[in-house]
């Protein structure tokens, strides 16, 4: 067995403010690590720290880009095992986004249409939380989210293991 680690967080950002006045989430992003370290760490998110409307796949760390610029973001961890066989098809399917990230854009309009609980799928296009459940679907990791998913639904999943919560700069 591998773990894999749901990095759940709440910037602070102007957009991440507006999410949370909306939909009363505790947070409001969501990224997978493949690590304990967070060094190999992903989502669909802003590309430019300063810029919220540039975004499209993502490496993020706690040390450098928007987690850095936000250095009060708010976080919890948590942790799924996994096999070495979905371990290894998450890992190739982050090579394939990061390789081709030219090609793939931030799905805006779906995400806004969560608040309205309206699904609106974008061709290679994604925001956070439904780009880690296309990892998970596509990687054979059985969940129980739902189709129209945001970040606080990864909080329900089953078989977790809660290892943080606390501000992201103070992880390890």
């Amino acid at each position: 067995m591998k773990k894999i680690y749901i990095v759940l967080t709440h910037s602070g950002s102007l957009l991440s403010r507006a999410i949370k006045i909306v939909k009363h989430y505790e947070y409001t992003h969501v990224s997978i690590a493949l690590d304990k370290n967070l060094n190999q760490m992903y989502s669909f998110g802003r590309i430019k720290p300063y810029n919220a409307f540039v975004g499209g796949f993502v490496q993020e760390s706690p040390k450098f880009g928007t987690f850095k610029r936000f250095s009060k973001t708010k976080s919890k961890i948590i942790c799924i095992d996994v096999t070495t066989k979905q371990y290894n098809k998450i890992k190739k399917l982050m090579k394939y986004f990061n390789r081709e990230r030219n090609h793939y854009k931030f799905n805006f309009i779906g995400l806004c249409s969560v608040a309205f609980h309206i699904k609106i799928t974008q061709e290679n296009g994604f925001y956070c939380a439904e780009f880690i459940k296309y990892v998970f679907d596509k990687s054979d990791v059985k969940t129980n989210l739902p189709d129209l998913v945001t970040p606080e639904d990864f909080l329900n999943l089953d078989n977790t293991t809660a290892i943080y919560k606390g501000y992201l700069k103070n992880y390890m």
